[in-house]
């Protein structure tokens, strides 16, 4: 039997979740989800001065609107420092590790010199293979015995076989001086005692991964499957940054994307399955994989995801557009929809999402059951009024009290009337959209009217004929 897929997500609690790490959470969930495996959420705290809880909550309120749902409970790194304390005593107690007594003058001088001297500045201890009978009493770091030769090969499923010489490794620090773990320790410590057998990560981590397989060596621990990911760069080419617009998930949703379009587009960042652009969660749960991980960094582009979220917005369940629409509302700080309004929109839905490719485009469209009487009209919907002669909607109105209010009689009904004055429906149209919307760019005239109901529609006919 091979062993179940556990992937994890690691933020820093230093600020929102980027949209770099919303990919890279998404990617985990994916390759976990589509494997019956286990996706762990981990918050690496360590930095105590930068990691704030508001940070903490913004990040799975980010997470909870991706959908990204996470098993177990959200471990913090800093509550198990003395885990990771624990593992570098057992290295030195074990001889794979030892107590530096260097200090940072000492260590500065020794960079110094062999900067003059043009030497490789990476420091060498005269503590590793000191006698233990010399050691001073005084504050010391502990630090691991790296190789001295050969070289390590970290085994990348995305960018092949990475090989690091190991006269390019330093005995890394494990325990500082004050006695706290290093982030080095720490993350291999926490994936290890989590059981992650994958780590998807950003490219930038790369080099950590030499660094961080010496722990695993040292521990006789199975070392995971490496993939790590390019980084996103805006459209210039440059890596994405504030000048390039919004950063973080939280952003996106407070501009009125739909998470699956977000979901969507972020696993195309950068991954591809074919030619395939619009998938669902099934299909991406299905096809996701780490052979299909581009070696380049990927580009945002923000038509490509309004275009997809267009189309899922156009799929989309009615009820949960509405329960989503009303999630992007409270996010973006705008007024909450009455419960008249709710129910309305719910209603007309199946008429607003065919070309909505955010919500506010949507919610636009639906102006007309949003909106209360009396209606305030736009500047075309007020040109499209005056060009219609006096009486012609309010000679409308009778035969619309009387009209059976299905779309097949409302329709013939209204050819019908436009025929009678020697025009065609279309010139009508016009008139009667500024009347039920009080807009130029309205859902049909016929699905505001079943909408609305005979008594709205003959109320803001009344409204607007006086």
């Amino acid at each position: 039997m091979t062993q179940p897929v556990v992937t994890r997500f690691a933020p820093s609690p230093t600020g929102y979740l980027h949209i770099g790490g919303a990919r890279t959470a998404l990617f985990n969930w994916l390759y976990a989800r589509g494997r019956g495996g286990k996706f762990l959420l981990r918050i690496e705290d360590t930095d105590r001065e930068r990691s704030t809880p508001e940070a903490t909550a913004a990040i799975l309120q980010g997470m909870e609107w991706l959908g990204l749902d996470h098993d177990g409970e959200v471990i913090s790194q800093f509550e198990r420092a003395d885990r990771h304390a624990e593992v570098a005593k057992q290295l030195l107690a074990e001889g794979k590790a030892y107590k530096c007594f260097a200090t940072q003058e000492e260590i500065a001088a020794f960079r110094d010199q062999a900067k003059a001297e043009g030497k490789s500045t990476l420091y060498r201890s005269p503590w590793r293979d000191a006698d233990e009978a010399s050691h001073p009493d005084a504050p010391y770091v502990i630090r691991i015995k790296a190789p001295q030769d050969g070289a390590t090969v970290i085994k990348d499923e995305v960018q092949g076989d990475v090989t690091i010489r190991n006269d390019q490794l330093d005995d890394m620090i494990l325990l500082r001086s004050d006695g706290t773990p290093v982030y080095m320790l720490a993350v291999v410590v926490d994936d290890h005692d989590m059981g992650v057998t994958h780590v998807i990560r950003g490219d930038d981590h790369l080099n950590n991964a030499a660094r961080q397989m010496m722990i695993y060596q040292a521990m006789g621990w199975d070392i995971p499957v490496w993939a790590h990911i390019p980084l996103i760069h805006g459209a210039d080419g440059k890596k994405l940054s504030k000048r390039h617009g919004a950063l973080g998930a939280q952003e996106y949703q407070a501009m009125g994307y739909p998470a699956a379009g977000m979901r969507n587009y972020l696993a195309r960042l950068g991954w591809s399955h074919g030619d395939d652009e619009f998938f669902t969660d099934s299909q991406a749960k299905e096809w996701f994989n780490l052979a299909g991980i581009g070696k380049s960094p990927a580009r945002f582009d923000t038509k490509k995801l309004e275009n997809l979220c267009g189309q899922h917005i156009a799929i989309s369940d009615d009820a949960a557009l509405r329960q989503e629409i009303c999630a992007y509302l409270a996010a973006a700080g705008e007024p909450a929809l009455t419960d008249a309004q709710s129910q309305g929109l719910e209603r007309a839905m199946y008429c607003l999402k065919d070309r909505a490719r955010t919500f506010p485009e949507l919610l636009e469209k639906a102006h007309f059951i949003l909106a209360s009487r009396p209606l305030e009209r736009d500047g075309k919907a007020e040109k499209a009024l005056s060009s219609v002669s006096d009486g012609i909607l309010e000679e409308l109105t009778p035969q619309l009290q009387n009209a059976s209010w299905v779309r097949d009689d409302l329709e013939a009904l209204l050819n019908g009337f436009a025929e009678a004055h020697d025009t065609k429906f279309g010139k009508l149209a016009g008139p009667l959209r500024a009347v039920l919307a009080g807009r130029a760019v309205t859902p049909s005239v016929f699905d505001m009217m079943l909408i609305l109901g005979r008594e709205e529609t003959l109320a803001r006919l009344k409204d607007a004929t006086g």
